[in-house]
């Protein structure tokens, strides 16, 4: 039976990997200024102690994609490959251990793990470091005290318990200002936000991947981490990123923004090179996932 179960498994990050076609993805070395190979990106980013990949997370082609980055870091850098998510909260850590472990059922981890809606989405990945034995964080913010924050401001956290602080990083959280502020009031259309306290669960969001990170490289000293995100949270190299600098300033860290644009055919790279070290442009023709 184990072995039946492997064999499928083989046969579905064949079926994944078949499915990644070349004609719809297009990446960009904005430090070279040029259109690049996969290979040559990861060349370079597998020397990097953390690589994010910012996503779009209904994009077909960069769920792909990330499949494919985590198997050529893994191919590069062995057991010290981790796989690090958001779409995972702090709290549910233990559950995303034993599935990962086998020792639970996959509709149990699913349940408990408070999996998002298109996990499906993100099931190659989980699966992948599931067989080959990597550790996967569950990254982000329980999404119940992110929305305490957004109510009552980052105040509001005072009056959680020792255990459910836990789960998060040590106040106080650094509301970074500048680009970082002002990238988020354009995705609220350019207006201000009452009271900040929306603001500031941003904050509390990337600050807690930012820390999940740092927590794990500080347990396993020359661990490599692949993070996925929203691009909101590390386009730039702020937010997530930028957290994660002022935790650890002497981190090598890399960014890749991936995300699907009307001008894929014939793309004014100028227009998205300051967005991340490589920017990867998809085909937003293709039928989205959700």
């Amino acid at each position: 039976m184990k072995y039946s179960c492997l064999i499928i498994l083989v046969l579905f990050f064949k079926t994944a990997s078949s499915q990644l076609k070349s004609q719809h993805f297009k990446i960009y070395d904005s430090k070279a200024q040029r259109i690049c190979t996969m290979e040559e990106a990861i060349e370079s980013l597998s020397g990097k102690d953390i690589v994010f990949f910012g996503e779009e997370h209904n994009d077909p082609t960069g769920h792909l994609l990330e499949l494919e980055i985590l198997k050529m870091l893994h191919l590069r850098n062995g057991k010290k490959q981790v796989l690090s998510m958001e779409m995972f909260e702090t709290d549910v850590q233990i559950v995303l251990d034993e599935y990962l472990h086998n020792l639970i059922r996959e509709k149990n981890f699913l349940k408990e793990a408070r999996s998002w809606a298109n996990y499906q989405d993100y099931k190659p990945m989980v699966e992948y470091a599931r067989v080959h034995g990597l550790a996967v964080i569950a990254a982000n913010a329980p999404s119940r005290y992110t929305n305490l924050v957004s109510r009552k401001g980052l105040k509001g956290l005072d009056s959680l318990t020792k255990a459910a602080k836990s789960w998060l990083p040590p106040m106080p959280i650094d509301t970074a200002s500048g680009r970082y502020y002002e990238n988020f009031l354009k995705t609220m259309g350019g207006h201000q936000v009452p009271g900040m306290q929306i603001y500031q669960a941003q904050n509390l969001w990337d600050k807690t991947m930012a820390w999940s990170i740092r927590t794990h490289l500080k347990k396993h000293q020359g661990a490599k981490i692949f993070q996925i995100n929203g691009r909101f949270h590390s386009d730039e190299q702020l937010r997530a990123v930028a957290q994660l600098k002022k935790l650890k300033p002497s981190l090598k860290i890399g960014n890749i923004s991936a995300f699907s644009d009307s001008t894929f055919k014939n793309p004014d790279w100028s227009k998205f090179s300051h967005l991340g070290d490589y920017v990867i442009l998809t085909d937003p023709d293709l039928k989205r996932t959700y």
